[in-house]
Formats: structure tokens, C-alpha cells, sequence
């Protein structure tokens, strides 16, 4: 490690986030822009068909086949591109994860390098997003649709002061999912540490991501909360350039199709305005996910003590691939008083 081993506070942790972006800016948003330039790039493909569905330049016989491109593109959407986009991603958060981890020791790697640590375990980081997924977002949503539609129901079949009664069980229910929902991924937020560094499988990287996690689910709430209203400033930002450059243009030119031409160029301009600002961004919750992975092994597991250990040659570290930025060390007391070692 380059910094000294020790319990940090949020803003510690922060600002050794900006430092290690700072420090490897390309390296981390390189790798943080494939998906996100996979996405420009179906923006620039559609809006040539977007311009030619402007009315007067295209055809008014086109119209019929521009309703079946569009089917068509939707189609081929769901069959191949959210599955390249889905793979991409995995790329770059293990990729992020895993260079993260890597300069954190002081070691310098490259894009290729560290998206070269991803192919070995790829399904694992895959099937980790996945089961992520089910067990924070989609069996609360579950559970609670099973409770609020009957509730529905009720409500349409009740008098005005039962209806009013059970909407506001309604709003209870919703309130309570979204709540059950936020603090599960909470607790699996450092999960994709977890199965990168410790090489762990995808729901034993969830179960150490929840044990890690006590203690410190209010401030990587924190984090996020950041993280979303530094991703609203930016999409204000663009938003308000597209707005400027469309009334700019409208005041100088004149003509339906000009001006819709010129709505079709806004909205590209915020798209791409947006998605740099996305690829900017995106890295520095995960690095930060990181850093609170170890921060929290330093404070339930004694983590510092044992890289200390290590650097003096009293313990031997176990054989991590190049680049992996891991460090799962042999136990210095015996395995079956250790946590999950």
C-alpha cells in the first residue's frame, strides 16, 4: 500500500479516491467508457433514421417503412446489443475493481491490463451482477407488488374512507420496499471487491459483502448520494447546452424542417454531453467501493496488521494472478478462528 494502513473516515476515503483518479485518470476512464461509448455510438447510428423521419425529408410512402426499421431496431436491440452492452459493462466494473485494488499498492497498470485480469472469471462477475440484482431489487419489488395489488383492488372496491385507509397502507408498503430495497444494496455494494480480490464465488461475495458492510451502510449511502447529484449537475448541464444551442439556431434560421433538424442535433449534443460526463463519473463509486472494502477488513480483521505482517516476511501471501491487486494472505492464527479464511 502507499498510504498508511488505518481506520478512515468518509472523507478520508474521498479524497484517497480523487487522488487515485487523479493519478490514473485514463486508466480508470478509459476503462469505464466502453459501454458507455457503445451507447454513443447506437445514438450516432439512429440519428441519421431520426432525421430521415423528419416530415418533408422523408417520403410521405416511408412512413410505413420507417415504422418497420424501428420494429426491426428494438428487435435486434434486445437480441444483441443490451447482451454486448451487459458484457462490456462487466468488463469495466472488474476492470475499475481490479485496477483500483492495483494502484492502491503503488503498482502501475494499463487499460489492457487490467481488462486482461476479467476473461478468467467473467461469468462469476457476471452471475454476481445478476444475483445482485434479484436479491436487492427484484424479490422486494416482488414481495411488496404481492401486497400493494390487492391492496388495489381493495381500494376500488371500498368506500371513500376505506380507500383512503388502504392508500395509505399503499404508501406505507411502497415506502418500506424502497427502503428494504436501498439498504440490500447497501450491503452488497462491496461485492465486486469481494469477488475480485478474494476470488470468492458470486453468492459467497454477497454474504462477505453483507458482514463487511455493517457498520458502514451510512456512508457509502452517502457516497452514492453524491454520486447522484454530481450525475444530475451534469445532465442538467447538457440539457441546458442543447436547450442553448437550439435557441440559438431557431432564432437564426427559419423553416419547420430546419428546426426539427436542429431539435434532432440538441438532442445529440445533450446525449454526448451526458454520456462524457457519465464516463467521468462512473469509476468513482467503484473505486471508492474498494477502498471502503479494505478500510472495513482493517477495522473487523486486523487487515492492516496483517500487510504489515507480510512487508516483514513473518506471513506469506497466497499467489494472486498479475495485476489482480488482491491480497488474501495465509492465516496468521489458526483457520477455524478466522472469519472466512
Amino acid at each position: 500500500m502507499t498510504e498508511p494502513l488505518r481506520p478512515s473516515t468518509l472523507g478520508e476515503i474521498l479524497d484517497r479516491t480523487a487522488q487515485l483518479y487523479r493519478r490514473n485518470f485514463w486508466l480508470f476512464a478509459g476503462t469505464a467508457a466502453m459501454p458507455m461509448v457503445m451507447v454513443l455510438a447506437l445514438v450516432l447510428v439512429a440519428i441519421p433514421a431520426g432525421i430521415f423521419a423528419i416530415p418533408g425529408i422523408a417520403g410521405s410512402g416511408a412512413a410505413d417503412m420507417t415504422t418497420a426499421i424501428r420494429g426491426a431496431a428494438f428487435f435486434l436491440a434486445f437480441l444483441i446489443v443490451m447482451p454486448v452492452y451487459l458484457a462490456l459493462y462487466v468488463f469495466a466494473i472488474a476492470g475499475i475493481t481490479q485496477a483500483t485494488a492495483s494502484t492502491n499498492r503503488g503498482e502501475r497498470l494499463t487499460i489492457r491490463a487490467a481488462l486482461k485480469t476479467v476473461p478468467p472469471r467473467f461469468w462469476t462477475y457476471l452471475w454476481y451482477l445478476i444475483l445482485q440484482g434479484l436479491m436487492a431489487g427484484f424479490l422486494p419489488a416482488i414481495a411488496a407488488g404481492a401486497i400493494i395489488v390487492p391492496l388495489i383492488y381493495g381500494i376500488s372496491q371500498a368506500g371513500a374512507a376505506a380507500g383512503v385507509a388502504l392508500g395509505f397502507v399503499v404508501f406505507l408498503v411502497g415506502a418500506a420496499a424502497i427502503g428494504v430495497i436501498v439498504w440490500l444494496a447497501l450491503s452488497y455494494s462491496m461485492g465486486m471487491a469481494v469477488c475480485a480480490i478474494e476470488k470468492k464465488t458470486a453468492w459467497e461475495s454477497l454474504v462477505r459483502s453483507y458482514r463487511l458492510s455493517e457498520g458502514t451502510r451510512g456512508r457509502i449511502f452517502l457516497l452514492f448520494l453524491l454520486i447522484t447529484v454530481l450525475s444530475m449537475a451534469v445532465s442538467m448541464f447538457g440539457y441546458f447546452i442543447a436547450i442553448l444551442v437550439a435557441g440559438v439556431a431557431a432564432l437564426a434560421g427559419n423553416g419547420s424542417n430546419f428546426a426539427a433538424a436542429v431539435a434532432v442535433a440538441a438532442a445529440l449534443l445533450y446525449f454526448v454531453v451526458s454520456i462524457a460526463g457519465q464516463i467521468v463519473l462512473q469509476p468513482v463509486p467503484w473505486i471508492a467501493l474498494v477502498l471502503f472494502y479494505y478500510d472495513q477488513r482493517i477495522r473487523k480483521e486486523g487487515f492492516d496488521i496483517e500487510w504489515m505482517m507480510e512487508q516483514v516476511g513473518m506471513t506469506q501471501a497466497a499467489a494472486a494472478p498479475p495485476g489482480a491487486g488482491g491480497i488474501v494472505s495465509a492465516p496468521v492464527t489458526p483457520p477455524d478462528t478466522v472469519e472466512e479464511r
